[in-house]
């Protein structure tokens, strides 16, 4: 089998003439002469980037899922060939209703009937991975049913171990292999694909997102998650609340139903900042397919998120340099833009500042005081790639997903308001995300945070102290501690005074 899918993939190759793209940069052109020469019979008018595309496309969904991830990676690709990726659709037909009923009734161990109380067999949505469908629980409560989709893992093996394959001779056989690294690119995509296929993980980036937006400040109420019904749950089947909304890409039906269209278009950018810089978690494929809007009840006019098989992460350094990024960047201070590049280790500690700065603001100048219609983050991005390999920068893995996400923001916004000033939206919640992470605001939060620890800790830190310390030299520190004590009790009244005024401070600052 897999002997056929490598002829196979050879073949389509050939027929679209990749082989052209990875010879093209050989020094003779020999390689290239004798390949237009074998396969005269070729139509090669189309630009390299387009016949890429319908390579994917024709080779199947795994090799258009790969596509589409490797759009987001613009760091690695030239322009034209991102763009035409971009352009990739994962339309796949659905596989059977009673291979559907079949994989249920196997996970379950029960007839289908004494599962659901009705089960809808036609699906109401179909992906590379797995489809959907809509089913009612005994108890009444309307479920959505995602199914992964049957003999998919030994394909998906299969294609994974030829890609990497042909990254392997990607590297060997082109100039730019080595520094487009394709077996860390696929390796990348291996990771995301086998999260895919686990949909109790998926079911638990979709719980960890709904407790996100049902707890906390204003800003949680701002994006509805399903509830998973845990009891129904599998590797291969997921059920969740059945969700009603119309997508976000109907915008003339979201207007004939009263959903106010600017405000929704704010509200999607405060919803990016708030999993970004709140939570440190994010929906990471946020394409028109995977956001709805209810348009009906208390609700009306908020998100509805959808399939939660790529979500990412960021910790607390990556989300504190992020921020002071944007500010920065919201600022125009491209010097502090620069400085926190190599603060933070990303740019090497030689770089010139001062040019680092003027490359930075060449590429961001042009883009301020204008509305989402005349900015394309994509070109913005590009650029800003271009020069961060001109200065050595490293580009973050953990980044590479939040630049997709934004690319996906991007659109939605155009889709939805073209004349929104992102900078305006966005400049406000950073700047108060930002002041509640430093100053005495960040300090009391972080001491709420520690408190119990630090009360549990404390009581034990003299115990803990003496024992390590005489466990090394006995003799000789037990003296020397001997020595302290009688100094610390010439400054106790000293530390007593600075103990109150800290106090005192303290709690001015929490009766705020």
């Amino acid at each position: 089998m897999r002997l056929q899918r490598l002829a196979k993939i050879i073949r389509v190759g050939i027929a679209h003439g990749l082989d052209q793209m990875i010879l093209e940069h050989e020094p003779s052109g020999h390689l290239v002469r004798l390949a237009q020469k074998l396969f005269f019979w070729r139509d090669l008018s189309a630009p390299p980037a387009v016949r890429l595309r319908l390579t994917l496309e024709t080779l199947g969904p795994i090799f258009v899922k790969f596509g589409q991830m490797l759009s987001t990676r613009r760091d690695l690709l030239p322009p034209d060939i991102a763009d035409e990726l971009a352009r990739l659709q994962d339309q796949v037909p659905p596989f059977p209703s009673e291979q559907a009923v079949a994989l249920l009734e196997k996970n379950f161990g029960k007839p289908l009937g004494e599962v659901f109380a009705s089960f809808e067999r036609e699906p109401v949505a179909s992906a590379s991975v797995a489809q959907v469908h809509f089913a009612v629980l005994p108890d009444g409560r309307e479920v959505a049913v995602k199914i992964l989709r049957p003999g998919l893992v030994p394909i998906i093996e299969h294609d994974l171990a030829l890609l990497d394959a042909g990254a392997m001779l990607l590297e060997k056989l082109w100039s730019d292999g080595k520094r487009l690294k394709p077996r860390e690119v696929v390796a990348e995509f291996d990771k995301y694909l086998h999260d895919e296929l686990d949909l109790m993980r998926e079911a638990a980036n979709c719980s960890q997102l709904r407790r996100n937006f049902t707890t906390g400040d204003a800003a949680s109420g701002l994006l509805k998650v399903p509830e998973v019904y845990w009891d129904w749950c599998s590797e291969s089947v997921m059920v969740m609340e059945r969700m009603k909304g119309v997508p976000i890409s109907q915008i003339e039906v979201l207007r004939e139903r009263g959903v106010d269209i600017p405000a929704l278009a704010r509200a999607g950018v405060e919803i990016f900042f708030t999993q970004v810089f709140r939570d440190g978690f994010f929906h990471a494929d946020m394409h028109p397919g995977n956001i709805q809007v209810a348009t009906d009840g208390p609700d009306k006019g908020k998100y509805i998120a959808l399939d939660f098989g790529i979500v990412g992460t960021l910790n607390e350094v990556d989300k504190r340099y992020l921020a002071q990024n944007f500010l920065a960047f919201f600022r125009r201070d491209y010097k502090r833009v620069a400085e926190a590049h190599v603060e933070s280790g990303w740019a090497p500690a030689d770089t010139r500042i001062d040019e680092f700065e003027a490359a930075i603001r060449a590429v961001c100048e042009p883009i301020f005081d204008r509305p989402l219609k005349e900015i394309s983050f994509g070109r913005v991005l590009l650029r800003l790639f271009q020069t961060s390999r001109r200065f050595n920068v490293e580009i973050q893995p953990q980044l590479v997903l939040l630049q997709k996400t934004l690319l996906n923001i991007e659109g939605l916004g155009r889709q939805l308001d073209p004349d929104l000033d992102l900078w305006k939206t966005a400049k406000p919640f950073l700047e108060r995300w930002m002041s509640e992470q430093v100053g005495w605001r960040g300090l009391l939060n972080n001491l709420k945070k520690e408190a119990p620890q630090w009360a549990s800790l404390l009581p034990a830190l003299p115990r803990l102290a003496h024992q390590a310390l005489a466990e090394r030299e006995p003799a000789r520190l037990l003296a020397a501690l001997e020595s302290l004590e009688g100094q610390a009790r010439q400054r106790n009244r000293w530390l007593l005074l600075i103990a109150a005024l800290l106090g005192g401070i303290l709690l001015t600052l929490l009766g705020r």
